[in-house]
């Protein structure tokens, strides 16, 4: 049985995990006994720890949110995930989150080990948006957190879109989603005036209070906001949908490496070593060519035009090896 200090690290570290947790399936991931377990909780409870429990024969056991913030437990991985995404926020002004990001950056080293501060200093993330034709305007955190909790909540809101004018009616929307794009923050609604999904840029939006009733959530249009906002840019340069002929592939090369030279497609992280790419062209053979470019192994998705494209382009480069005349 591991010592009682590095016992209770181990079972504070599962309660941050999941909501709920059985006595028994602790004890059968600790090595330990039920009533172990208990004397262990109500050992965090005295340290600060709001551990509510549940009745039955066995008891469950879930992490609660207290008054005071007690010390918080991350793992090595929790923690470098943690911190590049503290980098991405505090290089992203329109998050509207950037001074508070670097703050909780710096506080965060501070208190970590030494073995993994010396992990972490190296890593230097910035996130670049992408080129548009004008830069992305900043958004308010507080914008961001109503437009969310309104979200969560299946709260009617009440808003202007663009220029304010007292003497309009504002619009009604079911919040449903709110997504970043290209530097930009949506976010994606029913209008209940138009009878239509919308995605309205969150810089634009003026919030008039207070929101209206609650809704019963409507179903997404293909159930995936990502696709649904994409699909609603097409025709932009926000998207390849300008494009007359669009593929899918999947590059075996990491998709942070190709990020900084993929400006007008849709880029997806499938693990190391992974991602999925979907980007258009004027011609199936010269969007081969442009996803040849990125010098990594090639799986096509589809078209099927766009893998006759890759065996016509691998004809064309074969006869440029051949002798001259």
């Amino acid at each position: 049985m591991p010592k009682t200090s590095a016992r209770l690290l181990a079972l504070l570290s599962l309660l941050q995990t999941r909501r709920d947790w059985p006595g028994s399936l602790l004890a059968e991931r600790l090595d330990i006994s039920l009533r172990t377990v208990r004397r262990d909780v109500d050992r965090l409870r005295e340290l600060g720890y709001p551990i509510a429990a549940a009745k039955g024969p066995e008891g469950g056991y879930r992490l609660g949110a207290g008054t005071d913030l007690p010390p918080l437990l991350f793992d090595d991985e929790q923690a470098i995930a943690l911190t590049l995404a503290l980098q991405v926020a505090a290089t992203s002004p329109a998050s509207g989150h950037a001074e508070a990001a670097a703050r909780a950056l710096h506080t965060i080293r501070q208190v970590m080990p030494a073995r993994l501060r010396n992990r972490i200093d190296p890593l230097r993330v910035t996130a670049v948006a992408q080129p548009t034709t004008r830069p992305a305007a900043a958004v308010d955190g507080g914008k961001l957190l109503a437009l969310s909790a309104a979200a969560h909540s299946h709260e009617t809101l009440r808003l202007d879109y663009g220029a304010e004018d007292p003497d309009r009616p504002p619009r009604r929307v079911e919040p449903h989603h709110v997504v970043t794009s290209n530097g930009r923050w949506y976010l994606v609604a029913f209008d209940l005036d138009r009878q239509d999904w919308r995605v309205f840029r969150a810089d634009r939006i003026t919030l008039r209070t207070p929101n209206g009733p609650r809704f019963s959530p409507r179903q997404l249009p293909g159930g995936d906001v990502a696709a649904f906002v994409t699909s609603r840019f097409r025709g932009s340069t926000d998207t390849t949908g300008a494009w007359p002929c669009t593929g899918t592939v999947v590059l075996g090369v990491d998709a942070a490496a190709l990020a900084p030279y993929v400006h007008d497609g849709v880029l997806e992280e499938l693990g190391p070593g992974r991602c999925r790419l979907t980007l258009g062209s004027w011609s199936w053979t010269a969007l081969a060519a442009a996803i040849a470019r990125f010098d990594a192994d090639i799986t096509v998705v589809g078209p099927p035009e766009l893998t006759h494209a890759f065996a016509h382009l691998a004809q064309r480069l074969a006869r440029t090896t051949g002798p001259t005349t």
